[in-house]
């Protein structure tokens, strides 16, 4: 092996060094599901609304952040808001969210980190209900247009899954966007013994190649 090509294995095994102990940020997702349900029943955006198989499934990014014109099809509203994994037929994808006789019901879960007196602020087109743990934090079910509103949540601090349903209806924009308290980032990841004994040996032997080849050289 020439100088030139162990220079290049050395630095290589550097930045992969650098990787393992960089941090890492983690970023935590939300499943959700649509249903279009009824015109009725899409009016009233409440947990545990009556509903059979879902139209699609998907996960969505955080934060929450949903939003499409009057007459969006449910491929494009997942679509604006990064939604991934998503298994639906190409029909429903194509349908809109809301024409006049049925509507779309969304419902999201997933796990958040709250403190007690820690505030909500969404935006959204028409209803929705938000629960944390056992307690319901926004109740906000109703039709109505474009609205932005802050909630406080009075439960107990700690991990708990939440679930979030939207109702989209009655024509006009469709949009969702709340900042849920789902992302994480922790400290410097910590590599296992046997990572960096092995890193350490893949090191120790290119540099002493090296040095070998210089003398020789």
């Amino acid at each position: 092996m020439t100088v030139t090509r162990l220079k290049t294995a050395l630095g290589a095994s550097v930045i992969a060094a650098v990787a393992l102990l960089a941090p890492t940020t983690a970023r935590a997702t939300v499943i959700g599901n649509a249903y279009f349900v009824p015109e009725a029943e899409a009016q009233n955006a409440v947990i545990g609304f009556a509903h059979g198989a879902p139209n699609a499934t998907f996960t969505a990014p955080t934060p929450l952040s949903f939003t499409n014109a009057g007459g969006s099809t449910l491929g494009a509203f997942l679509a604006s808001g990064g939604a991934f994994g998503i298994t639906a037929t190409a029909a429903d994808l194509a349908r809109v969210l809301d024409n006049g006789t049925s509507g779309t019901m969304f419902d999201f879960t997933g796990t958040v980190t709250v403190t007690t007196s820690q505030t909500f602020t969404v935006t959204h087109d028409d209803g929705l209900q938000l629960q944390v743990g056992a307690l319901l934090v926004i109740n906000q079910p109703g039709p109505t247009g474009p609205v932005t509103q802050t909630f406080t949540y009075t439960g107990p601090s700690g991990n708990l899954p939440f679930e979030l349903v939207y109702g989209e209806c009655c024509g006009g924009a469709a949009v969702l966007n709340i900042s849920l308290p789902l992302v994480t980032e922790p400290g410097p990841s910590v590599p296992e013994p046997s990572s960096l004994a092995l890193l350490s040996a893949g090191l120790v032997g290119l540099g002493v190649a090296l040095s070998r080849l210089r003398k020789t050289g």
